[in-house]
């Protein structure tokens, strides 16, 4: 009996410890809030990618111009440490590591996306069993399918409705909890509250060492949820988080952990079915209700935080580009993408389904939230001693302290991995093929564009060669220097140009907004009207080139590095109506090059190619105005 009453006190114990560590862990978010706008491993990420120029042949490469040190964000940053920027800056491997932390870590957090619903619906639905016998568990599963499937339909309302709607939802869920938990502490145990203090968990792992610790991947659950804060900051403001976590999450977790625990000190045998057992008979079905909607909500509230997280990647270039919706007028992170929510749904239910509900899927969730945690440890540290200049002793300590915390639990949960606890590393590698199998084929597809340009010489007898038509065209390209090739391809078939080219690029900031005075970047080429013009947005910001107005505004950029005839050419042109041409590119790698890198490029790239939506897609070019050229790359 002391044995268990032990393990009672430490899975209480080890729980309170987190929320005080999710709780610290929001004082440090709101201390740099301003920093980290969308939260998550890829925010960490791009303020790295901000301050340090990362190079060489990395999957994500950022392009570097001598006209970023006059933008806005860049005069808010701090002086870096020579040293250490030196450092990173000149190792390829430290930030190609870095960046592969960064890819692993997300795609762990987008297949948690598929096992929060599946755990959170399955364990309050659970519940219902303790009230007949007839109720098995193929009913739970089926019911929490039906449940799944509803909840995912629902998504394309998006966030700003579905939290008007669970809000209230929330406030119950949480004032229940807490009356329930004070009702089992004033009732089974009062003195329970003195478990707080960290003091027992030193006793407790004295006292039984190895099984303390492989007691701690059996009350890993009581901790997770804090890694979808982080992830879903673009879809509420910093007051909410605060506010809600502070005052209302926080005393409740606390309230309802140590009446469970109270509970189970009195009742022992009911280990297994805490929840539901500590809750008073009058109580049952109100609570079974609420406890079912709450888990809609918690799945709810990681659905939407894949969608931000691959929204992020898309902007990175990391990730090939699917449909994005934006659902709120007023926050521009809250999105919605089909594509991605019809897959989880799928993914959610054949777990859901081949789990059976059982004590693995559980394990499973266990696992990839504690490896996503020492990521962000991990990268949070980076961030504090490159750009945050915080004292090394206290990064040490930080580091220290929470890495081994979580690397017990990490070390605690490997041998669950044959147990279901492979689930999220199967999911992880599925998502990490399909990043890494698009990044290196837009690397190769960069590197052959660099490789094949347009001389000065050849691209002015192109145009001299060629009839010009009235009108402005303008030719979208991924290049920031120098004429692609696939221009050579486009007058070859066409025999023509406009009278005013304009070859525009877009490039993502690693910021979440750019301001509009630093949206254009425009040059003057070697020929009469012929410009470059880069287009330059944060990865939160809306790309709209559907009306007449993106046409106004190049136009007013180019004329501020016109003579007065060109501004003649370009008002003229201007009436004459405006094209867009895009390039549309096939990569094929020769039979001389390695046997896996061609399957990458033949197979895999050339799939995320034909199946998903192209680079340009996301610019909302009116299709009435658009020529796509398309061009053989035999690397």
């Amino acid at each position: 009996k002391r044995r268990e009453y032990l393990i009672v006190r430490i899975r209480y114990f080890f729980a309170c410890q987190k929320i005080l560590w999710t709780c610290c862990n929001r004082i440090l978010e709101r201390t740099y809030t301003h920093l980290l706008p969308e939260g998550g491993t890829f925010a960490l990420y791009s303020l790295l990618r901000q301050h340090v120029n990362f190079s060489g042949s990395m999957p994500m490469p950022v392009t570097r111009l001598a006209s970023d040190i006059n933008l806005k964000f860049h005069s808010k940053k701090k002086k870096l440490p020579s040293k250490m920027r030196e450092f990173l800056e000149r190792s390829t491997t430290a930030q190609s590591v870095i960046t592969y932390v960064v890819l692993i870590a997300t795609s762990m957090v987008m297949g948690d996306g598929a096992l929060t619903p599946a755990i959170s619906v399955l364990s309050a639905v659970q519940g219902i069993q303790s009230r007949s016998p007839k109720i098995t568990q193929d009913h739970v599963v089926i019911l929490s399918v039906i449940i799944l499937i509803i909840l995912f339909l629902f998504e394309n309302y998006g966030t700003s409705k579905v939290s008007f709607a669970f809000s209230p939802i929330m406030l119950l869920w949480f004032a229940f909890v807490s009356l329930i938990g004070l009702y089992n502490i004033i009732k089974y145990y009062p003195p329970v509250l003195k478990a707080v203090s960290p003091l027992h968990i030193i006793t407790f792992f004295a006292r039984n060492k190895r099984k303390a610790w492989e007691q701690l991947g059996a009350i890993v659950l009581c901790i997770t949820g804090a890694e979808a804060m982080f992830a879903d900051l673009g879809h509420f403001n910093k007051s909410s988080i605060q506010m809600g976590f502070s005052a209302v999450v926080y005393p409740s977790m606390i309230l309802a952990y140590s009446g469970q625990a109270a509970f189970l000190i009195k009742n022992p045998s009911k280990l297994s079915t805490t929840f539901y057992s500590s809750t008073p008979e009058p109580l049952f079905w109100p609570m079974f209700i609420i406890a079912t909607l709450s888990a809609i909500v918690a799945s709810q509230a990681l659905i939407s935080a894949s969608f931000s997280i691959i929204r992020q990647s898309i902007a990175l270039g990391c990730f090939p580009r699917v449909t994005m919706k934006h659902t709120s007028e007023k926050y521009e992170g809250q999105v919605y993408s089909p594509e991605v929510n019809y897959f989880l749904m799928i993914t959610c239910i054949v777990i859901t389904y081949g789990f059976k509900g059982g004590p693995q899927i559980g394990q499973a969730f266990g696992t990839v939230v504690i490896w996503v945690m020492l990521f962000t440890t991990t990268l949070m540290t980076v961030v504090m001693v490159v750009i945050w200049q915080t004292n090394i002793i206290a990064v040490g300590l930080f580091f220290a302290l929470f890495f081994c915390i979580e690397g017990i639990y990490m070390t605690s949960l490997l041998n669950k991995v044959l147990q279901g606890g492979w689930v999220p590393f199967a999911n992880t590698a599925f998502f990490l093929a399909i990043t890494m199998s698009w990044t290196y084929g837009r690397r190769k597809k960069n590197e052959y564009d660099a490789a094949n340009l347009v001389g000065k010489q050849e691209f002015i007898k192109i145009v001299t060669g060629s009839s010009q038509v009235p009108g402005i065209c303008i030719f979208c390209t991924d290049l920031m220097n120098g004429i692609p090739p696939i221009v050579r391809h486009y007058v070859k078939h066409t025999g023509s140009i406009r009278e005013v080219m304009v070859f525009v690029t877009v490039r993502i900031l690693p910021v979440r907004s750019v301001l509009p005075e630093e949206c254009f970047l425009v040059d003057k080429l070697d020929h009469v009207g012929v410009y470059r013009c880069i287009l330059q947005y944060g990865y939160m910001d809306n790309h709209n080139m559907d009306d007449d107005d993106f046409i106004v505004l190049v136009v007013a950029s180019l004329k501020q590095i016109a003579d007065n005839d060109e501004i003649l050419l370009l008002d003229s042109a201007f009436t004459n109506g405006t094209s867009f041409v895009i390039g549309r590119t096939i990569l094929k790698m020769s039979i001389t090059r390695n046997c896996f890198k061609r399957f990458v490029i033949n197979n895999l790239y050339r799939f995320l190619q034909k199946n998903f939506r192209s680079n340009m897609s996301s610019l909302k070019i009116a299709p009435g105005k658009t020529l796509q050229v398309g061009m053989h790359y035999e690397i």
